[in-house]
């Protein structure tokens, strides 16, 4: 019998940590209230909301806490020591900075399932940003399923390693003047990526820490479909400032993008919009029509009072694109569908727009 403990139940040692005391409660409590004095200007909004402090503890009279920030935001350290300096019984507080250096705005894009055309709108909003003139990368970390590199036309290769001063790095290649990096460049064509959790980690966290990307005014993600080990390890491993949800108009999709919400309320990564993809297609004589239903983005968004970025319509120049591995956003940017990635582009741009030249 396998010695794994149900998921079901915790185990002994688990049920055996004690809580901590109400003194040490008290003391973090006070330090959360001084770190939403912290405002991140870009966002408008404090660094605790945002979910940008991480792992904070309280141990004897010290602070510890992760601090997960762009490129651009380093002076938020700085802003933390003075907001907590008025803790009398603080010896010291210790930040540990977690980034991807060179990347301003890392984005994360994900669904409940899949099938609702998540890697595609990954790809196409990538090449919107492009146009716009911003410097994109693109981090496919559906491990499982890693069709990426297909869509922008790239095959296995051989993925350089290059030494530079934080030590050894993968160098990601480029298509459509997108940087990418991805598992599906490495594996072999038609085999199963059949990985199990402390392999999957360690590939997860060598793509976040260990990839020279250079510099990057946005860096998507795009994430596996649910709410997994590989979904929770990116997550808390990368400085993520928001994420992208999508999903089609059926009940079902949105259903199971209402998990992931819970996921990432729970590490406290805001939800920026949601994009209905499959929203309707266009018929004969110009009319929308509704195939997968209607209303699943509009619910959510005013379920979260996160905005509705875009509804993508039934193309077959989508799929054609990606199977052809050019994005119909760059090879026909005046597409309906093209036009909705261009829009929510500019949402993002409107969002970031303090950190990013587009």
């Amino acid at each position: 019998m396998s010695s794994h403990q149900s998921p079901f139940h915790r185990s002994d040692a688990a049920a055996q940590t004690p809580p901590p005391d109400p003194f040490t409660i008290a003391r973090q409590q006070e330090v959360i209230q001084l770190l939403k004095q912290v405002i991140e200007p870009t966002l408008k909004n404090d660094i605790i909301s945002l979910g940008m402090v991480r792992n904070l503890r309280v141990v004897d009279d010290y602070v510890y806490l992760r601090l997960y920030i762009g490129s651009h935001q380093h002076q938020l350290q700085t802003d933390i020591q003075t907001a907590l300096s008025p803790l009398s019984w603080s010896k010291k507080n210790y930040i540990q900075i977690c980034t991807i250096p060179g990347v301003k705005t890392t984005l994360a894009i994900s669904s409940g399932k899949g099938g609702v055309g998540k890697s595609t709108t990954s790809v196409n909003l990538a090449a919107a940003l492009r146009l716009a003139g911003a410097k994109v990368g693109l981090l496919d970390a559906d491990v499982y399923g890693p069709n990426i590199p297909q869509m922008l036309g790239l095959k296995q290769s051989e993925i350089k390693v290059i030494d530079t001063p934080n030590g050894q790095r993968f160098l990601p290649l480029e298509a459509h003047g997108i940087k990418l990096m991805s598992v599906g460049l490495l594996a072999e064509p038609d085999h199963p990526l059949a990985w199990r959790g402390p392999v999957l980690h360690k590939i997860i966290t060598q793509f976040i820490n260990e990839v020279e990307w250079g510099e990057l005014d946005y860096l998507l993600i795009d994430l596996p479909p649910g709410t997994g080990d590989a979904q929770i390890t990116i997550i808390q491993e990368s400085p993520i400032c928001g994420v992208i949800l999508v999903t089609t108009p059926q009940q079902v999709a949105v259903s199971d993008v209402r998990r992931s919400i819970y996921m990432f309320r729970r590490v406290g990564v805001p939800v920026l919009g949601i994009i209905e993809n499959m929203s309707y297609l266009i018929s004969g004589d110009g009319k929308p029509t509704a195939i997968f239903g209607s209303g699943g983005g509009q619910q959510l968004a005013e379920e979260l009072k996160a905005p509705l970025l875009g509804q993508i319509p039934l193309d077959p120049a989508i799929c054609n694109g990606g199977d052809a591995g050019q994005p119909l956003t760059l090879t026909d940017p005046d597409s309906i569908a093209s036009l909705v990635f261009i829009q929510i582009a500019t949402a993002l741009d409107t969002t970031f727009s303090s950190s990013v030249n587009l």
